[in-house]
């Protein structure tokens, strides 16, 4: 029987020196829930910092974005729309013309942000979009001339090495076209000890989400994994910005995946590199924007300058 790509992604991660898990895998059913959770959490401090921007500039976001014509706000990577809902909410409400268009890879994902929305925005006009995000903006290029405002939130760029942010915001660049807009979120460097303490929280919520891995390979997979053999160990380097999660195996280990037909061997003390977060700062926004054919045309700040909405056009 063919290998679906979660097995051959976690065989050839695991195959990998260093070993590697892609943090793509971690949004399973429990894995969704468990990142509900950490948005709560006191010191995750992101979520709220970009809700209250939002919040805090709806007017001023809507100027830059509403040009007196149709608009389509395409949004990669939906979620809940939970800090979306407040521009969705405010543009109703002055009267705009657009449509929402939130994308995502899971058509369940999209059904059920759909049911939500039209709940509490019944007047909204919602065109869930699923698959890959670039050939759904080829396709909205190709189809039409309605101007364009994407949105890429939630610190997701973060999660790219440099070389692959720039390859993925180039490509959004090019299939959008002159003139439309990109709004995205860079979660901003700042005292380290507040960035480590936002994927370590004191209630243990992150190592869950990153063990919650593990487990679906288990379920998934037919794997061997014991989670109490393995400490989850992010760290911080301020010189890069880069904060980085690893599970450490605590002591030599085999573990078997069956659906692999394969053995994996730990040494004590061996990581498995699991996610990069990046933190910019204003020039690094700057210079990214610049190298992948955008202008930056303004920087949305929270009160504490904890984290940007930087809203770029295309050129």
């Amino acid at each position: 029987m063919p290998l679906n790509q979660f097995a051959r992604d976690v065989k050839e991660g695991l195959s990998s020196s260093p070993k590697r898990l892609s943090s793509k895998y971690f949004y399973d059913a429990r894995g969704d829930k468990l990142f509900q959770q950490i948005m709560h959490l006191d010191e995750y401090y992101l979520s709220r910092a970009e809700l209250e921007i939002f919040q805090t500039h709806k007017e001023a976001l809507l100027a830059i974005m509403d040009h007196g014509a149709p608009f389509r706000l395409v949004e990669l990577g939906a979620g809940d729309g939970l800090k979306t809902k407040v521009l969705l909410k405010h543009f109703l409400e002055q009267g705009v013309d657009f449509s929402y268009a939130p994308v995502d890879i899971s058509p369940d994902v999209l059904e059920h942000l759909q049911s939500n929305l039209l709940k509490e925005i019944p007047h909204l006009k919602i065109e869930p979009l699923a698959g890959d995000y670039f050939r759904v903006l080829a396709d909205l290029k190709f189809k039409n001339h309605t101007h364009s405002v994407a949105f890429f939130l939630g610190s997701n760029i973060g999660n790219f090495l440099s070389d692959t942010a720039i390859n993925f915001l180039s490509s959004i660049h090019d299939n959008l076209q002159q003139g439309d807009y990109l709004m995205i979120g860079f979660d901003l460097k700042k005292d380290p000890k507040r960035i480590l303490n936002a994927y370590n929280d004191a209630a243990g919520v992150t190592r869950a989400f990153n063990m919650n891995l593990l487990d679906r390979i288990n379920r998934e997979l037919d794997a061997n994994f014991d989670t109490s053999m393995f400490d989850h160990n992010p760290i911080y380097d301020p010189m890069t910005g880069q904060c980085r999660s690893y599970l450490i195996s605590k002591q030599p280990l085999e573990v078997h995946v069956g659906a692999l037909n394969e053995t994996f061997s730990f040494r004590e003390w061996e990581p498995i590199f699991m996610e990069v977060s990046k933190k910019y700062d204003l020039e690094e926004i700057e210079e990214l924007a610049v190298k992948t054919g955008f202008r930056l045309v303004q920087n949305f700040f929270d009160q504490e300058h904890l984290f940007c909405d930087s809203v770029w056009e295309v050129i």
